[in-house]
């Protein structure tokens, strides 16, 4: 398992577009619509082959025939970091090996990209949402090589819930990444980064 990309939320793409830019100095690029669950979004590239989705529910879409990903048909409010993402190479077989609750693979695509998320039937991955969703990506070339250089670097992703250690346990024999934080206190994830300008942070 390594870690892959995070997630910003918002009421609107706009909105969490806007937020993002703002906080980091960047400008992000257009991403695209997305089937099943009917949201779309804005990308940015991170160095070390990470990067940073902006996503909300897609207005001019259908209503989708489950709960959405990432939490969202309950999301409201001011934008902010919702999820992180961890890729597998086989998605099936790393789900075997956690606890009930992170979903069952789902199959999407935009455009030439193909992967599998692991969604959970309700929407709401386990630990309020601060456990990571999974993904496989099938395809040849990851997402984030074909994202501009922006400069901005993930230092630090600090996932924090009341049950942190509890957390930790479930991920430790999968995921070894120093970026990454476990703290105890409410649920909430937060990242900091070096960017062009400085130092930032996105909660």
């Amino acid at each position: 398992m390594q870690f892959d990309h995070i997630a910003i939320a918002g009421e609107t793409l706009d909105e969490a577009r806007t937020y993002v830019e703002k906080c980091l100095g960047v400008s992000l690029q257009p991403g695209g619509r997305h089937d099943v669950f009917f949201t779309h979004n804005a990308l940015l590239g991170l160095e070390e082959g990470l990067y940073l989705e902006a996503i909300a529910i897609d207005p001019h879409a259908e209503t989708p025939t489950r709960p959405r990903w990432f939490d969202l048909d309950r999301f409201s409010g001011a934008p902010r970091l919702t999820n992180w993402i961890c890729r597998t190479d086989d998605i099936e077989a790393a789900l075997m090996t956690l606890p009930d609750g992170m979903g069952a693979p789902v199959s999407l695509q935009r455009g030439d990209l193909r992967w599998r998320m692991a969604v959970p039937a309700t929407g709401i991955l386990p630990f309020s949402n601060c456990a990571p969703a999974l993904i496989q990506w099938d395809t040849s070339v990851h997402p984030a090589t074909r994202l501009a250089r922006s400069g901005v670097r993930l230092r630090r992703l600090t996932v924090q819930h009341p049950h942190a250690a509890d957390l930790t346990a479930m991920l430790a024999p999968h995921l070894h990444d120093d970026r990454i934080r476990y703290e105890t206190g409410p649920a909430a994830v937060t990242a900091d980064f070096s960017t062009p300008h400085g130092s930032r942070v996105l909660r």
